[in-house]
């Protein structure tokens, strides 16, 4: 299937979708490289990396497959560290579209879907084997995208599976802002059905507006006490997992970065300007699609 017809598919599931009450649903399911005639067993535990993925990048693949094999090391399965096959694990690639409007820049929301798709593939040359969902949500924070997950029933088993959600340091600190929580029940009544189903992943980004490695360190440390001061629980910290970023996965392959490159003049072809930055299959996308070439105000990261 071409990129343009895959795109016109995403945007007929999209339309589908929309249409429906649900808050979540799965698109797609990436095709292992090798076909197996038995469905994967139920998942123990289901690896959420939620994004704009405009585009997905490097960095969020690292992030995947950190996470994945982390997983697979859990399990007390010695033969998955290092094959990326997550004993009892599924990665879901999450793309929330809240915002009709917001998804239009600057790539369209099938397009992303596209993307993601090919995220997927790329994933899977890199060699991991877990069942990879391409899905979509109307709600925009984790504590509802988790409910939402869980009450579609779609991986129900005799017990339902731990959500891990993975993002950045810059998540992490919006997620526990009070200034979110100003509503009846206030944070508490929020993350705590969240923290009860589901963790964070937290990739750290020493650098920029988010402070250097110690930093982030010194909010890692506090963050029990600043949570009890505000409303929240300090036991949550429990459900926290810190990672330091690897191979690339530093917060330098942004989005945003690989848009600044694809709209950079050259003579180099698209796919050998962004080779490093996101994957073969995604390059591909991008190039045949046409993204990105030109600047668009409002862009999002």
């Amino acid at each position: 299937m071409s990129t343009l017809q895959t795109a016109g598919m995403f945007a007929d599931a999209l339309k589908a979708f929309s249409a429906s009450r649900d808050a979540f649903r799965v698109l797609s399911t990436v095709p292992r490289a090798s076909p197996s005639t038995s469905p994967p067993p139920p998942p123990r535990s289901l690896i959420v990396l939620d994004s704009s993925f405009n585009p997905p990048t490097r960095a969020h693949a690292q992030m995947a497959c950190s996470a994945v094999r982390q997983a697979g090391l859990g399990s007390g399965s010695s033969s998955d560290s290092g094959s990326g096959s997550g004993s009892g694990a599924r990665l879901v690639l999450l793309l929330a579209v809240t915002n009709a409007d917001k998804g239009l820049v600057p790539a369209p929301l099938e397009a992303r879907l596209g993307m993601m798709q090919a995220f997927g593939r790329d994933l899977r040359r890199c060699g991991l084997a877990v069942p990879i969902d391409v899905a979509v949500t109307t709600r925009p924070y984790f504590r509802d995208k988790a409910a939402a997950i869980a009450a579609a029933g779609v991986y129900a088993a005799a017990a339902e599976p731990e959500l891990v959600f993975l993002c950045g340091f810059d998540t992490a600190v919006r997620i526990f802002d009070p200034k979110y929580y100003r509503g009846a029940g206030g944070m508490a009544g929020a993350l705590g059905p969240f923290f009860r189903r589901a963790r964070l992943r937290v990739t750290m980004r020493p650098g920029g507006a988010w402070g250097a490695a110690e930093e982030q360190a010194a909010y890692v440390s506090g963050l029990g006490a600043r949570l009890e001061a505000v409303g929240g629980d300090a036991s949550w910290v429990t459900r926290i997992e810190w990672v330091d970023a690897v191979d690339g996965a530093d917060g330098a392959v942004s989005s945003s970065r690989v848009r600044e490159v694809v709209r950079r003049p050259g003579g180099d072809a698209v796919s050998r300007r962004l080779d490093g930055l996101v994957g073969d299959e995604v390059g591909r996308w991008i190039d045949e699609m046409g993204l990105y070439r030109e600047q668009v105000d409002g862009t999002c990261s």
